[in-house]
């Protein structure tokens, strides 16, 4: 598809949106809102065989997550969104890199509800920051299953009230490999699967 090969190549380079200038962000927005016209699931919230998986960030304008690597001595890896349909679960992952046995992840572990056929609403319920090597961190999935199991981490690891973080997001565009969403503070994510 056409808009999507347009998309792919606007954000090639921009490492998920650190390295995009203002004018590369217009026209990855212009680029995005041509593909979100194109939407081949208009209901995507009931096309659960298309969300479920392992979703991997390609781009963000979400200040929240591309300020994890502005930290010091931090390097900002690969970041998942993991959507286990059945559990109505969504697992945010993020890798992060730096000093020599030092490598780390921000997760956040967060429940979803449909409000619409393309919004969920996103209630977030535990946060774990830690050290790879000291989760034991191998693959989002394996962590995943951790994390289902009940498993307490040696990092932070700690229950997110209720009221605290609550969010919605809307799916704009979801394909076999390509979903695109909106959040409910103005950030745009783009995500492939596989």
């Amino acid at each position: 598809m056409i808009g999507k090969a347009a998309l792919l190549q606007a954000i090639a380079g921009k490492n998920r949106g650190l390295l995009a200038t203002a004018s590369d962000q217009q026209a990855i927005g212009v680029a995005i809102a041509q593909l979100e016209g194109y939407n081949p699931t208009p209901r995507p919230i009931e096309a659960s065989h298309l969300l479920d998986g392992d979703w991997r960030l390609l781009y963000t304008t979400s200040q929240e997550l591309l300020g994890i690597d502005r930290v010091p001595l931090v390097k900002l890896g690969q970041i998942y969104q993991c959507i286990r349909t059945a559990e109505a679960k969504i697992y945010n992952i993020a890798e992060i890199s730096g000093l020599p046995y030092l490598d780390g992840l921000v997760s956040v572990a967060a429940h979803f509800s449909p409000a619409s056929e393309r919004r969920v609403d996103v209630k977030f319920e535990r946060a774990i920051i830690g050290l790879t090597r000291l989760i034991g961190y191998q693959s989002p999935d394996r962590f995943i299953q951790d994390i289902e199991a009940g498993r307490k981490f040696a990092a932070i690891d700690f229950n997110i009230g209720n009221r605290d973080r609550q969010g919605w997001l809307d799916i704009t565009y979801l394909d076999e490999d390509m979903r695109i969403g909106r959040g409910n503070e103005g950030s745009v994510f783009v995500l492939t699967k596989g």
